[in-house]
């Protein structure tokens, strides 16, 4: 990878919260090691053990950021098993994760796809890691040795294509109905969906099943009465489903995993 060209951001996504030190310590392993390093936190509220929210919401927000950034993702349940650490890049972008289906939506497209051969680094100073911490151990010094220009990702990386796919399945589409599934529901109760808008584009007057209702789309959400369900192309493009100035998760009783179907009305 010749034509990395590094811009010294590095942004973290993880499962552990807010409780305890450790997003934190894998913030200062990478200043620690290169003190200009921009680290931006994305998301550390991810569900325990869920990769699929992680990969959704990275594979949606990196090309918000400049090139050449680097992205830890962390929700590991193997950590410290056999599974190996992918190091991929795309679109001038790099990617840390486990391969646990992590990275699938961004690894289909990807330019490279490598997974981390731990003999090699010694050579960046990297010694033995916790069996419970590698975030803090290995991937946080290998993004910031990748952030600073000192390595590209094939001085730590071997070639790999058996990486594991992802937990959900694609949405299924037909000339006039799209089914996928509830990916994530964020702070205000919205159920967000892996439902592209660019699926229904043809669809005349959609409308969402989805819980037992048939709920109308409308371009925002004052649209609605207050109270009354919605669905529509949220900010990353994808559809959801909402109550006007109320919780649609509390409401509906749905939650991720849970089926949506778009029809063309």
């Amino acid at each position: 990878m010749t034509d990395w060209n590094p811009s010294g951001v590095i942004t973290v996504t993880t499962d552990f919260g807010h409780k305890g030190p450790f997003a934190a310590v894998m913030n200062g392993v990478i200043v620690r090691r290169f003190p200009d390093a921009r680290v931006i936190d994305l998301a550390h509220d991810i569900p325990a053990h869920w990769p699929p929210e992680a990969g959704f919401w990275l594979s949606r927000a990196y090309a918000y950021f400049p090139d050449g950034t680097v992205h830890i993702a962390i929700v590991d349940p193997g950590v410290g098993t056999e599974r190996e650490i992918i190091i991929a890049q795309k679109d001038q972008h790099v990617f840390l994760a486990p391969d646990n289906g992590l990275l699938a939506p961004i690894l289909e497209e990807a330019d490279r796809v490598c997974h981390i051969d731990a003999d090699r680094l010694a050579t960046i100073d990297i010694g033995e890691s916790s069996l419970t911490f590698q975030g803090r151990d290995i991937f946080a010094p290998v993004a910031a040795e990748l952030a600073a220009g000192r390595i590209t990702i094939d001085d730590v990386g071997i070639g790999f294509q058996n990486w594991t796919p992802g937990w959900l399945d694609e949405p299924e589409t037909s000339a006039d109905r799209v089914a996928g599934v509830i990916v994530t529901v964020d702070a205000f109760g919205n159920l967000i969906s892996n439902i592209d808008a660019a699926l229904i584009e043809s669809f005349e007057n959609p409308q969402v099943e989805f819980a037992g209702h048939r709920i109308d789309m409308k371009p925002t959400y004052g649209r609605a009465t207050p109270g009354d369900y919605l669905a529509l192309v949220n900010s990353f493009g994808v559809i959801e489903v909402a109550r006007a100035e109320e919780s649609a998760a509390e409401g509906l009783g749905c939650e991720r995993g849970a089926p949506i179907v778009v029809i063309s009305g």
